[in-house]
């Protein structure tokens, strides 16, 4: 007699994985909007529309929410087709045009999850490393785009990686959030700006 095998119901899991987005996105907007440290599960669950235990089975503790937001944002963030695209790039203006606007889409899409992260290190037991996980992905990515703006002809006098730095500086999430935020910049202006900078700096 062969073993019965646990039924698995599509509907039942595509059910579950809305909830977890759902879950998940009403943490992203709390945390944003209010701090990590002032959010619990149970204003999670109400602002989802699910109780604190569907909460925990779902997705997890408080922290574990702010984990699966992490990765959340560096998947979503697509930096791997952007670097590809700006590597097939061949002039030192079109790779740092393709750079502001595409981390400007980025910034501009995943605003609410970087506020979430920026809001929670204070908090959060060991803030440094989450912030140094939730970034890792972006600085190689500038970093990528430094080495082959020196490959290109006429490339940055300075060293490549303070080539790295600099991009990091004006296109990293601090520089986006410092115009835009703290100064109310529109996002088109702060890119031009940036763009501007760049090349001025750079070429």
């Amino acid at each position: 007699m062969s073993p019965k095998r646990a039924y698995v119901s599509p509907l039942r899991e595509q059910a579950a994985a809305q909830t977890r987005a759902l879950i998940l996105q009403c943490a992203t907007d709390l945390f944003a909007e209010r701090g990590y440290g002032r959010v619990t599960v149970a204003d999670i669950a109400s602002a989802a529309g699910v109780a604190s235990k569907t909460v925990f089975a779902s997705v997890g503790s408080k922290g574990d929410i702010l984990d699966k937001i992490v990765d959340q944002g560096v998947v979503a963030s697509d930096y791997e087709r952007s670097v590809r695209q700006m590597l097939s790039l061949k002039t030192g203006e079109a790779v740092l045009e393709a750079l502001a606007l595409g981390t400007r889409r980025g910034n501009e899409g995943q605003f609410s999850v970087h506020e979430a992260i920026r809001k929670a290190l204070p908090a959060h037991e060991n803030g440094e490393a989450l912030w140094a996980r939730a970034t890792a992905a972006y600085r190689d990515a500038l970093r990528c785009v430094a080495h082959h703006l020196h490959a290109l002809p006429s490339p940055p006098s300075c060293p490549v990686e303070e080539t790295a730095d600099l991009l990091w500086f004006w296109f990293g999430p601090t520089g986006w959030r410092t115009l835009v935020v703290e100064n109310g910049w529109s996002w088109d202006r702060a890119e031009a700006f940036l763009r501007r900078t760049a090349v001025t700096t750079l070429l």
